[in-house]
């Protein structure tokens, strides 16, 4: 019995020796109204506890240390105080919290309704992927329904049956261009629009709106990118290099995009049944320019400058066809050669002025030139020729003899030249959910066409005249 109150004794002098040893920090946590802060976590190294409903705490820490108390609360500023503890038996602290103020970025919401029923919107990094000779919107545009062309290395497009200068063009509101070719839909050469500039591609192949124009095949609605930084973009390969160049002012105010192209389809053409020395290339350079002068002007500048060339300068070909027991050959030789050239200058001039959310005006001037020739004399003597169809022999697949059954000379000088300016005001005024828009145009061409172009052919001895 004395053993164990003798334990006792011990045991309570002990716990007390250990509870002097701590101090007791306690006090009110309240926010900045003064109003106390429930469920306010407090925390000091493994040591933790909360706040009451009237926003009381107590906590303990040990003496001679220097402590971190933390104070944190989801709808509040993290709060820390360091304290250094001597041999206080409680210490009052009561903080006051800062309402927590959340900012967010700013968010952009685009209205993805299409216009109206027919527009296909179209993924640029599409385009850049695909595996074709002719890098451009045209590729993608040729798959769609109701479009098709007739040369693979052409950026000349027909739809539902239309002509090749039937379809309308714009980049960023501006109508532009194309080259109005001597041969339509037969020329090679790059496509207007940059895919490294564009950032949106919008399609009609039909029921498009009025606001376009009156060409009755279809639109082509682009818009290139607005840079926010520099960067420059180079790619190349065995067909030709592009590069691509962007930068903003400090004040965000002046934006410039510039790209340039150069493109040599020898390779391919090289390919063909027709033997001959192919030398076209292509060469492009674009830019697009915008100032905001400030929140309520702002000025653009479109230009391009493209500059096409096709020598072709042919020397034989040969195409096979009859049956394994008659195999015959065509078999043509040429003379001469054919130059032509195509060379482009646009540029165009569009001043926006924002009145108010609803309505904004748009003055824009253009101004486009196209000097384009094709110059040919080409005489080709032909034949048909018995095929060496046997295995064994060192000949096997060359023409053994040529029976000469004719000849031909085509002669062409044809030159274009054509003129376009242009002066458009527009209007835009929206109200509710609708917008109206309206607009006034005025344009001047002067089109110089020349065409001498002639055919003589002479087979088995007689000159036929076209």
């Amino acid at each position: 019995m004395k053993k164990s109150f003798v334990a006792t004794v011990i045991l309570l002098f002990t716990t007390t020796i250990i509870w002097s040893q701590k101090t007791i920090i306690k006090g009110v946590v309240t926010n900045e109204d003064n109003k106390p802060i429930e469920n306010v976590t407090i925390t000091t190294g493994n040591t933790g506890t909360t706040t009451n409903t009237e926003g009381h705490y107590q906590i303990s820490v040990d003496h001679n240390t220097n402590i971190t108390l933390t104070f944190s609360h989801l709808s509040y500023n993290k709060y820390q105080k360091t304290l250094t503890i001597r041999k206080e038996k409680t210490i009052n602290f009561s903080p006051r919290l800062v309402f927590k103020t959340e900012e967010i970025s700013e968010i952009t919401v685009k209205d993805q309704k299409k216009e109206a029923e027919g527009i296909i919107t179209i993924d640029t990094d599409i385009v850049k992927k695909l595996p074709t000779s002719n890098s451009g919107i045209e590729s993608i545009l040729k798959t769609l329904p109701g479009v098709s062309f007739n040369n693979e290395l052409s950026s000349a497009y027909n739809v539902r049956g239309g002509n090749y200068d039937e379809n309308l063009v714009y980049v960023n509101g501006i109508e532009v261009y194309r080259p109005f070719l001597v041969r339509s839909g037969q020329q090679e050469g790059l496509s207007f629009v940059n895919p490294n500039l564009t950032n949106n591609v919008q399609f009609s192949a039909g029921g498009f709106q009025a606001k376009y124009g009156d060409k009755l095949s279809s639109v082509l609605d682009i818009t290139y990118r607005m840079p926010s930084h520099f960067s420059t973009a180079i790619e190349a390969s065995l067909l030709g290099a592009s590069l691509t160049v962007e930068g903003t002012s400090k004040n965000q105010k002046f934006k410039a995009l510039l790209g340039a192209r150069y493109r040599n389809t020898s390779l391919i053409v090289e390919s063909k049944d027709t033997e001959g020395n192919f030398r076209p290339n292509f060469t492009d350079v674009q830019s697009y320019i915008s100032y905001d002068i400030n929140s309520k002007w702002r000025v653009d500048f479109l230009g391009n400058i493209a500059i096409n060339n096709y020598n072709f300068k042919p020397v034989s070909r040969q195409t096979n066809f009859g049956t394994l027991t008659n195999p015959k050959a065509l078999v043509v030789a040429y003379n001469g050669q054919e130059k032509d050239q195509y060379q482009t200058y646009f540029g165009a001039l569009s001043g926006i002025y924002t009145v108010n959310e609803n309505l904004s005006f748009r003055l824009t001037t253009s101004s486009y030139l196209t000097q384009e020739q094709e110059y040919y004399d080409i005489l080709a003597s032909y034949g048909i020729g018995h095929v060496n169809s046997d295995f064994s022999s060192g000949d096997f697949g060359n023409v053994d003899y040529i029976q000469d059954i004719g000849s031909q000379l085509d002669h062409a000088r044809n030159k274009l030249q054509a003129r376009i300016s242009n002066v458009q005001i527009k209007a835009d005024y929206r109200i509710n959910n609708h917008l109206i828009e309206a607009g006034l145009k005025y344009q001047k061409e002067n089109i110089k066409d020349r065409i001498i172009e002639w055919q003589v052919i002479d087979s088995a001895g007689f000159s036929l005249r076209p």
